[in-house]
């Protein structure tokens, strides 16, 4: 989910300075020793680059994941579903602030972050990018797509960046939250009338493999993942955490008496991992491109709320410049 930025192509790649090779040496030896890489430390251009995109690239797709539940807010069921997915709203807008934050402190701004997103040009996970038709959507969302989201964070509290590593630690608190709500969803569906059951599947088939795809291509497609491994952003391939997503999953599936949506899926008795069946990636990369089925809404979406709460931003920093300069003449006048 947070590692498909590593597969983009660095455009500076080869263009950097020679870097130090003592200081390259010793920056390594402390990620091998599990220390963490702080941000006055110094990092290899390509270390910091790395980060950029991935964090700012996290904090994107939180921020966008907003949206598909916000749909939501005014149609839940019961006022106590509303109070839980606001907070779980509230919660994602937390950790994209958390995570702009973080990736500040690598140089890059966060207007400059901002400025990307809007522009069309930043990328962030493709599951934001589908719809969400029914209320099981959000227990799928929670349940497939949050769930995904802890198998990829919680080795991320043990990012060799501090910043990042510390800002996961709540993240993923909140995340399990968020998974739970989603299960229980889920739960109520499958437990309730037919035809709520059908509305759950129905989710769950829609949510499936978007979800599983969220963990970015097949390792050996995979362009940056075995340096990030080495610097220890990562600590597991991309294939590894989606098998682990899979095992867990699907007896939990099997608990609420629904259907995997893959014919192929078969458990292996020899490995003892339940293997999926193939899965589209040309969909993943249509999405990923700026081709899903909202992609357009969602980018608009934001770019005009960002519109809309200009005059919020402006009165604030008026107000800012003003307490500033009172405080300034009170100063001049003692």
């Amino acid at each position: 989910m947070y590692t498909q930025a590593l597969n983009e192509k660095d455009p500076n790649a080869g263009k950097d300075k020679a870097e130090d090779p003592v200081l390259e040496a010793r920056f390594q030896a402390r990620v091998d020793e599990e220390m963490r890489i702080e941000p006055n430390d110094w990092m290899p251009a390509a270390y910091r680059r790395t980060l950029q995109r991935q964090i700012a690239q996290h904090a994107h797709s939180e921020v966008i994941g907003m949206q598909p539940e916000g749909n939501w807010l005014t149609r839940s069921p019961s006022l106590k579903r509303k109070a839980i997915l606001l907070a779980k709203i509230q919660d994602e807008a937390g950790h994209g602030l958390y995570l702009y934050s973080a990736a500040e402190t690598l140089g890059i701004s966060r207007e400059e972050m901002e400025s990307q997103l809007l522009s069309g040009k930043a990328r962030y996970s493709s599951i934001f990018n589908y719809p969400t038709l029914n209320w099981a959507d959000m227990g799928a969302i929670g349940w497939l797509v949050d769930g995904a989201a802890i198998m990829n964070q919680i080795p991320l509290c043990r990012c060799s960046y501090g910043p990042y590593a510390r800002a996961m630690v709540r993240v993923c608190k909140e995340e399990s939250f968020h998974q739970r709500q989603g299960y229980d969803i889920m739960m109520q569906m499958a437990k309730g009338t037919p035809e709520q059951k059908a509305m759950a599947q129905d989710a769950l088939n829609r949510t499936w493999w978007p979800s599983i795809m969220m963990f970015g291509p097949h390792d050996s497609d995979s362009s940056h993942s075995e340096q990030s491994m080495a610097w220890k952003i990562k600590r597991f391939s991309n294939d590894d955490l989606r098998q682990r997503f899979i095992n867990a999953t699907v007896p939990q599936a099997e608990y609420l008496g629904l259907t995997i949506p893959d014919p192929d899926l078969k458990f292996n008795e020899e490995t003892g991992n339940w293997e999926s069946g193939p899965i589209d990636w040309d969909e993943f990369k249509r999405v990923l491109a700026g081709n899903g089925p909202c992609n357009h809404q969602r980018l608009s979406t934001r770019q005009k709320a960002v519109a809309e709460g200009e005059w919020v931003r402006d009165a604030a920093a008026a107000h800012a410049a003003k307490v500033a300069a009172r405080a300034a003449n009170k100063e001049e006048a003692a």
